[in-house]
């Protein structure tokens, strides 16, 4: 296997870290019915349930940094492997509501240190003028585990009907089935392609940066030159110098305090794109989508319906956003994302608003300004345009951008606070939403479009371009030496 192959392959096994990312987030979707009746759970209890690996995520991308700086890359994502596969087959044969809680929280921390792990180990392993559409593999197997968690419960359902069709009422026999068999199918899954990633992982190199930061020179020009030199037309010892220069570790230790002045700007980097990337209301509208679509005066059905769509749209502008990052850049994508947000996050809020409001026709009735069908046809078409300027910018790009702009030194720490942003504003952003859209969906998509015009003028004027750039170049392009 040449270089080339080995590195695509060695990123495409990191990024199932993503694709278990997706999917444990996502399976639960199914599995709310039955964890109510389960469970006997009230609906702040079952809304505690769903949101038990939340809290997981949010403690795990803040504490994975140190041990990945620790025990390198590779051997976190063998743990991470594993808490997937125990959480899988804990959440299955939980015996009561604690367990479950316990089981989930262990996956949620599996979900957030694969978000600072797998994309700061793709860009370590590869060459800087493909490390943009390398890193994008972890965002686009996100994505792609989303499908695969819906799919799944799909599947897990038909099995359900078929062993309840030769009941005498298969109706009532599928729905006992389901409540106390189905929904531990569909968290039981996950085990299979938990275990795939933790055996694959046997394949993967230990980071050629890390082991330079750990003095390990030896095995880092091994690594090196089985991946290929990053820089075009350089020996690979003239990689491992410039590495050792950016990590210069007579002069900065590993545990070095993060929170410097010199780091400052990376540090106001990384959370403001984290911070952006969910005041856009990325994750309330795909938690809540059936909802807003319900608002909107569609149907149940419909609203189920449409909010697939918007899955295929994600699916398909990832896979674009992931062919065009290397090519016209970080900074550029998020120009094209920021300004359709903005539109489309308009043109929805505007459309809340005249839904609501009475007008006085020429008969003298009061009427609303949009009749539901005309509002509602509205309001997807705009939800459609805002996934994808969402997933050709802000998803193809938060997690490139985030590993590309810290110094070697403190790039695991960097990664992690990234990722704490990302998951706390997610928290936030996702337990406000019902609360603002009671008043008026027009004011949750107003005050969403209004911040993504601060994230406008940031793109504009602060946000450094990295295409094409070696990591240790960014470390220099950032004034930290």
């Amino acid at each position: 296997m040449n270089g080339k192959s080995y590195v695509l392959g060695c990123s495409l096994v990191a990024a199932l870290g993503g694709l278990l990312f997706g999917f444990d987030t996502a399976v639960i979707s199914g599995t709310t019915d039955a964890l109510k009746t389960q469970f006997d759970l009230s609906p702040t209890g079952l809304g505690f349930a769903v949101a038990s690996a939340l809290i997981g995520t949010v403690i795990g991308s803040i504490i994975v940094g140190k041990p990945a700086d620790w025990w390198g890359r590779r051997k976190v994502m063998f743990v991470l492997a594993v808490f997937y596969f125990v959480s899988a087959l804990g959440s299955a044969m939980a015996w009561d509501i604690y367990s479950f809680l316990v089981f989930r929280l262990i996956g949620g921390l599996a979900v957030g240190g694969a978000s600072v792990v797998a994309p700061m180990y793709i860009a370590e392993i590869s060459p800087a003028h493909k490390r943009g559409r390398l890193v994008a593999l972890a965002q686009f197997n996100i994505v792609f585990g989303i499908l695969l968690a819906f799919a799944s419960n799909y599947a897990v359902s038909q099995v359900g009907q078929g062993i309840a069709a030769s009941a005498e009422s298969a109706e009532t026999a599928y729905r006992e089935w389901y409540l106390n068999v189905g929904w531990r199918w569909m968290f039981g899954v996950e085990a299979i392609p938990a275990a795939a990633y933790f055996l694959l992982l046997f394949i993967t190199p230990p980071s050629p940066r890390w082991l330079v930061a750990k003095g390990r020179e030896d095995e880092a020009r091994a690594v090196l030159t089985r991946l290929g030199t990053d820089l075009e037309g350089e020996s690979v010892e003239v990689e491992l110098a410039e590495i050792k220069r950016s990590i210069d570790l007579e002069h900065h230790s590993l545990a070095e305090p993060f929170f410097r002045r010199k780091y400052m700007k990376p540090i106001m980097l990384a959370f403001a794109i984290a911070a952006f990337n969910q005041l856009s209301g990325i994750n309330a509208i795909l938690y809540y989508a059936p909802t807003i679509f319900k608002s909107a005066g569609f149907g149940e059905q419909a609203g189920l319906l449409n909010s697939v769509g918007l899955g295929l749209m994600n699916l398909v502008f990832t896979i674009l956003g992931l062919a065009l990052i290397d090519h016209f850049g970080r900074k550029r994508l998020m120009l094209v994302g920021s300004i359709g947000y903005i539109l489309s996050l308009g043109a929805a809020a505007v459309t809340f608003f005249m839904m609501s409001e009475l007008v006085e026709n020429e008969a003298g009735d009061m009427v609303r300004q949009f009749t539901s069908s005309t509002g509602g046809w509205i309001v997807f078409m705009s939800l459609l345009v805002f996934i994808a300027s969402h997933a050709v910018g802000q998803g193809a790009v938060i997690w490139v951008f985030i590993s590309e702009i810290f110094p070697n030194r403190v790039r695991a720490r960097g990664q992690a606070l990234g990722s704490f942003t990302h998951w706390i504003f997610a928290a936030v952003i996702s337990q406000t939403f019902p609360m603002i859209a009671d008043a008026s969906g027009g004011y949750v998509f107003a005050f969403y479009g209004l911040c993504m015009v601060g994230q406008l003028f940031w793109v504009v004027l602060l946000m450094p371009e990295t295409k094409g750039v070696p990591l240790e170049q960014i470390q220099k392009k950032l004034g930290i030496e």
